[in-house]
């Protein structure tokens, strides 16, 4: 075997490493993606992510490939949004749907009753605890 022949078939290994080191990225990208949209009730347009994105990045690892992917996501079918997803290796590194998260607002204060028994709450905020006050001495 020649240099040139013996350094043909490392390029080509190291080519079909990348590909399939892309496609199992690829294949876990659109998993994540898929099941964020899931959880959030969001239509996940495509079904499929696409790359936009490579690069290297030194970890203390060792080098690693990162990568960007863009994802197509729809509110109640209404609308086209883009996410992003960025891959360090097959780790997540970045996840984001672009939509504002929603502020939560805290009931308004009310004012404390002196003979507050232990009922339940009523059945419109059932998880929220009652305040219990210790026993006076």
């Amino acid at each position: 075997m020649t240099l040139s022949s013996i350094s043909l078939i490392l390029v080509l290994a190291a080519l079909g490493w990348f590909w399939l080191d892309s496609l199992r990225a690829r294949e876990l990208a659109t998993g994540v993606a898929s099941e964020m949209c899931a959880r959030r009730g969001l239509q996940f347009l495509d079904e499929t992510v696409a790359l936009v994105r490579l690069g290297v990045s030194r970890t203390p690892g060792g080098m690693r490939l990162r990568r960007l992917y863009r994802f197509d996501f729809s509110e109640q079918g209404v609308g086209r949004h883009t996410g992003h997803i960025i891959m360090l290796g097959t780790w997540v590194e970045d996840l984001s749907l672009g939509l504002p998260s929603v502020p939560v607002t805290p009931d308004p204060p009310t004012k404390p009753d002196e003979d507050q028994s232990d009922e339940a709450p009523p059945t419109g905020h059932a998880k929220i605890l009652p305040f219990r006050r210790p026993p006076r001495p």
